[in-house]
């Protein structure tokens, strides 16, 4: 090793100077976001649920899930109950998504063993996949503004 580089570094004098020499590099870690107070957790709890239902009108409900999640990743961390609201409101949109793939799977061969009359039956439940996410969306709305916990029914806890 060359005398460039000594193995122990020389005593320094603190000079208070952050980065130092000598001294222990600042922490490089972000803070912990703030907590909410409870009438902002009630608030974006209720966005949650009333955004998915926004987005779902507008886009003909296939990108409901898109204010569910920016709240979710947004303010997670930042209280317990728009957390919980926020998961509730993503649930709700994966319920739907699977009932959809699924009644999507079932119509075709409905349609085709019924020479198409089984899509009298298949479309209107389609749509009713969408009208059930968005009752237990607006209901999960106000439930959130008016500061309840709430889990909506028929929904797995696939995010929590």
């Amino acid at each position: 090793m060359s005398d460039q580089y000594p193995q122990n570094p020389p005593p320094t004098h603190d000079t208070g100077a952050p980065g130092a020499y000598g001294q222990q590099p600042q922490s490089t870690y972000r803070p912990a976001p703030a907590t909410m107070s409870p009438e902002d957790e009630r608030t974006w709890g209720a966005i949650s649920h009333a955004g998915a239902v926004v987005a779902m009108i507008c886009s003909a409900g296939f990108l409901g899930f898109l204010a569910s999640v920016a709240v979710y990743v947004i303010h997670k961390d930042r209280g317990p109950f728009v957390r919980a609201h926020a998961a509730n409101s993503i649930n709700i949109q994966i319920t739907m998504f699977i009932w959809l793939v699924v009644l999507g799977i079932l119509t075709i061969p409905i349609a085709l063993l019924t020479l198409g009359l089984g899509l009298v039956v298949m479309l209107p439940a389609l749509a009713a996949a969408f009208v059930f996410a968005g009752i237990l969306h607006v209901i999960g709305a106000v439930k959130a503004y008016n500061g309840e916990w709430w889990n909506p029914p028929f929904t797995p806890q696939f995010v929590k």
